[in-house]
C-alpha cells in the first residue's frame, strides 16, 4: 500500500481538542464545521439497492453473537474456580467488550435491521455493555459523522496529537474508558449534564440521559450486591468486568479507523482507513473495516459494505491488506507526531479516482512515506 506523508516543521498553535475551545470556534469560522463532504458518484438506482435494509442478516448475526455469549458465559461459570474457565471468559469478554461496540454503532445508525424496534433493543443492550449512555452517544456519533476528525468539533477522536501512548496501553484493558464512563454515569445519575454534553445533546433529550444513567447505576449496584452475597466475583465477570478484559479488540480496530491520517479535511479518503480483515475480526467488527466506505455513505447497512467497497474502490485509496499492515504504517506515524503534531499520512489515490480538493492534491510538501 502506498502513502505520501506530510512532515514539515510545526509552526501552528497546539491543537485544542476541547469542544468549547479555540479550535472549535475556528472550525465554525473557517467553514470546516458541518461542511459539505466529498462523495464518490454512484448511480441513484445502485445507491438505492445498496441502502436497502433487511432484518435477515442482522437477526442471524445477533443470534450468533448473543448465543455464543450464552455458551461461553455458561461454560466459564460452570468451570469457575479452575484454569479451564479462562479461555471461555476470554472469548466471552471480546464478544461483550468489543463486539458490542460495532452493534452499538450500527444499530445507532438504524441500519442493521429493517425493523426499528430491533435496532432499538440491540442498541440499548450494546450501549449498556460498552457503558455508553445511549442518548449521549447517539448525538455524539452524529457529530462525529458531521465533523469527522475536525479538531474541536469531533468528540470521538481516538488518537489526538501528539499521541498519548500511556492512554492507549491502558485502554487495551478499557481502564480509562471505563473510569470516565463510570464518572459520567454517576454524574448524569445525579442530574448533572456537562457543558461539553450540552454542545451536542439537545436540551429536550437531556432528561433521558439522566434516566438511563440512574437505571444503569441501579443495575450495577444489584450486580455488585449479588457478588457480595455470593462471596464471588462471578457475577461481575459476566456483567461489568468484560468491558475491561474484553476491550482489546475494540481498541485495535478503533485505532485503525483514523489513526495517523489527516485532520481538518472534508474528504473521508484523507482521514479514514479501510482494512482487509480475517472473517472472525470482521464478524466482531461487523464490517466496519470498510471505514472510508461507511463514512462516505453511513446509511448503507453493514452487510452491504463489501458490495459498496467493490462499487467505489476505483475512487478510493487501496485498503490496507491486513491489520498488521495498518499498524506498521500507523505506529511510526504516531511516533513522528510526538515530535511534530502536524505530521500525517496522506493516502495516494489510484489513477481512476477524482483528485483531492486542490489545496491537498497539489501540496508541494508531499514526500514519499518512509
Amino acid at each position: 500500500m502506498t502513502n505520501l506523508s506530510i512532515d514539515v516543521p510545526s509552526t501552528r498553535t497546539k491543537r485544542d481538542y476541547g469542544l468549547r475551545g479555540a479550535n472549535a470556534a475556528r472550525a465554525v469560522e473557517s467553514g470546516l464545521a458541518a461542511a459539505e463532504w466529498y462523495h464518490t458518484d454512484l448511480p441513484r438506482k445502485q445507491m438505492k439497492e445498496l441502502m436497502k435494509r433487511s432484518d435477515g442478516p442482522a437477526i442471524r448475526d445477533t443470534a450468533i453473537w448473543l448465543g455464543a455469549m450464552l455458551v461461553f458465559g455458561t461454560a466459564g461459570g460452570l468451570l469457575w474456580g479452575t484454569w479451564w474457565c479462562v479461555p471461555f471468559f476470554l472469548a466471552y469478554g471480546v464478544l461483550y467488550g468489543s463486539a458490542s461496540d460495532s452493534r452499538w454503532h450500527e444499530c445507532g445508525h438504524g441500519t442493521a435491521f429493517k425493523t426499528p424496534w430491533m435496532n432499538a433493543v440491540v442498541y440499548q443492550i450494546a450501549s449498556f455493555m460498552m457503558m455508553r449512555n445511549p442518548v449521549t452517544w447517539r448525538w455524539s456519533h452524529t457529530r462525529h459523522h458531521t465533523d469527522t476528525v475536525i479538531v474541536g468539533r469531533d468528540p470521538e477522536i481516538n488518537v489526538m496529537r501528539p499521541p498519548d501512548f500511556l492512554r492507549l496501553v491502558l485502554n487495551l484493558f478499557g481502564i480509562l474508558d471505563v473510569w470516565h464512563a463510570t464518572l459520567d454515569m454517576v454524574r448524569n445519575a445525579a442530574g448533572n449534564v456537562s457543558a461539553d454534553e450540552k454542545t451536542f445533546v439537545p436540551e429536550s433529550e437531556q432528561p433521558k440521559m439522566i434516566l438511563v444513567a440512574r437505571i444503569w447505576l441501579a443495575i450495577y449496584f444489584a450486580v455488585i450486591a449479588l457478588a457480595i452475597a455470593l462471596g464471588s466475583w462471578l457475577p461481575l465477570m459476566l456483567v461489568g468486568l468484560p468491558r475491561l478484559y474484553g476491550a482489546w479488540h475494540q481498541l485495535l480496530t478503533g485505532l485503525m479507523q483514523h489513526g495517523g491520517l489527516a485532520d481538518n479535511v472534508v474528504d473521508h479518503r484523507l482521514n479514514s482507513r479501510s482494512v482487509m480483515m480475517n472473517p472472525v475480526s470482521r464478524f466482531i467488527y461487523w464490517n466496519m473495516n470498510y471505514h472510508v466506505e461507511h463514512h462516505m455513505f453511513p446509511m448503507v447497512p453493514y452487510h452491504a459494505l463489501p458490495k459498496l467497497h467493490e462499487a467505489i474502490r476505483h475512487d478510493l485509496p487501496a485498503a490496507n491488506p491486513s491489520m498488521l499492515s495498518a499498524f506498521r504504517e500507523m505506529i511510526p506515524a504516531f511516533v513522528r507526531q510526538m515530535r511534530n503534531e502536524d505530521y500525517f499520512l496522506k493516502r495516494e489515490l489510484p489513477a481512476t479516482a477524482k483528485p483531492y480538493r486542490e489545496e491537498f492534491h497539489n501540496d508541494p510538501r508531499a514526500v514519499p512515506a518512509e
